[in-house]
């Protein structure tokens, strides 16, 4: 079992609502980017759509009741905002918002406090038409769904995060076009982080307002390890870095965009952008889940980097090296960089996909998933006691989900999900996170 965490440390779970909620005609809801993806062929590996998904719109009180089981102290969970704002403008859905009344009036009452963030990528499909986040305007209108949702739940929703993973967004959405909506515009992409950055602190400034006292945020980080010692490798490396984690880290923190980057954003910036971007944070989520090897390209390729594969680890069912001590290196190195400058820090995500199934007996036996965050859980534990402020730890995921262009066939939950039935089989690891969980409860008792 793990040593004791400081007192108040929160251990919870995380999902998105496209990935779990399901209802996509329902009550309302308007069309999201996600949808329109899923629905093109050869977009999602195994032809499925999030349209059910775990049917959690409906089956909300079942999965609370599970966290409740479970011990989890938070749940980080997304709003739709297609369900809130059909369009992305205009006034709001009252059936969307009654729906999250119900969700966290649930959690609430079963002592499971709310972390709410707005955007897990699932844009209304109306404002894509109109450029998506490659249009400025959607900055505004962003800010205008913020305080629509701020003013409803702030009185009940403890921590916010504005955006999820913006550079995974930026990158994979409109850099790479693997997720929605599937734009393939390379460095072109550039626009699009720096507008989810400014939405970023936008949604803030109206969570703010609206009388929120607990906003952060959830970036996606991982080190960055250059293929050899080859100049061109260390080189490629460090720009990669600045990309995936600087470019994200330092405006938000710092108000400055990374030296290496700051000449390709000048045409983007507007006045007053930066101050905006660095908005007073309570938290700083950080998303991890592997590190990444790094190598220079050949010349004549699109991009001057290239992703090599990390060998000599475990890999997860997805493909993923499994390198725990590369969280502890992270959480330290941010610490060493940073000072001064940063919060409190919340492991907003963290998970692995393992695609055990139930046995003869009903039982889903996942020791790797048991074993990965057990070893990452140790991770936290050594970072905390060289001295870093780590609050919380919030694993990926309550439910086996739509794994966006993976469909269903990758399984990240704590909690299979027969995508048939809709049937809820806790796995072992459920039960070991819930043992971990009461551990430590008992130890700050």
């Amino acid at each position: 079992m793990l040593p004791q965490l400081p007192p108040g440390f929160r251990f919870g779970t995380s999902t998105a609502s496209y990935q779990i909620e399901g209802a996509a005609a329902e009550d309302g809801r308007g069309e999201s980017i996600w949808d329109t993806f899923a629905a093109k062929p050869g977009r999602i590996d195994d032809g499925s759509t999030g349209e059910v998904a775990c049917d959690h719109y409906h089956r909300y009180a079942e999965d609370v009741a599970l966290m409740k089981r479970l011990g989890a102290g938070g749940y980080r969970f997304s709003f739709a905002w297609p369900r809130i704002q059909p369009t992305g403008a205009g006034p709001a859905n009252e059936k969307g918002l009654a729906y999250y009344d119900r969700l966290i009036d649930t959690l609430l009452e079963a002592g499971i406090e709310p972390m709410a963030t707005l955007y897990h990528w699932d844009l209304p499909q109306a404002l894509e038409d109109d450029g998506g986040w490659l249009n400025r305007a959607t900055i505004d209108r962003f800010a205008d769904y913020a305080a629509i949702v701020g003013e409803r739940f702030v009185d009940r929703v403890e921590h916010w995060i504005p955006v999820n993973e913006p550079n995974v967004h930026t990158m994979l959405g409109y850099g790479n076009g693997m997720h929605a909506p599937g734009k393939e515009l390379l460095f072109d992409a550039l626009p699009v982080g720096h507008h989810l950055l400014v939405g970023h602190g936008r949604a803030a400034i109206a969570l703010r307002a609206a009388g929120a006292t607990s906003v952060g945020c959830a970036n996606n980080h991982a080190p960055i390890w250059p293929a050899s010692d080859d100049a061109a490798d260390v080189g490629a490396a460090k720009l990669f870095d600045a990309l995936w984690n600087g470019l994200f880290i330092e405006p938000i923190l710092l108000g400055r965009y990374p030296a290496d980057l700051a000449p390709l954003l000048e045409e983007i910036v507007a006045d007053g952008d930066l101050a905006t971007i660095r908005q007073p944070l309570d938290f700083y989520g950080i998303n991890y889940y592997t590190p990444m090897k790094i190598a220079a390209a050949p010349e004549d390729a699109p991009m001057p980097f290239e992703l090599r594969d990390l060998l000599g680890y475990p890999t997860t069912d997805f493909g993923s090296p499994i390198v725990p001590d590369a969280l502890r290196e992270f959480l330290i190195m941010f610490r060493a960089r940073y000072r001064s400058a940063l919060p409190p820090i919340v492991i907003t995500e963290n998970g692995a996909s393992f695609n055990d199934g139930p046995d003869e007996h009903g039982v889903v036996d996942d020791q790797r998933r048991i074993d990965f965050l057990e070893a990452h859980l140790q991770a936290v534990v050594t970072a905390i006691q060289r001295g870093v402020d780590v609050r919380g730890y919030y694993s990926w995921s309550l439910l086996d989900n739509f794994e966006w262009a993976k469909g269903y066939s990758q399984r990240f939950g704590l909690v299979h999900v027969d995508f048939e039935t809709q049937v809820r089989t806790p796995k072992r690891s459920f039960e070991w996170y819930a043992d971990v969980i009461a551990a430590q409860a008992q130890h700050a008792g």
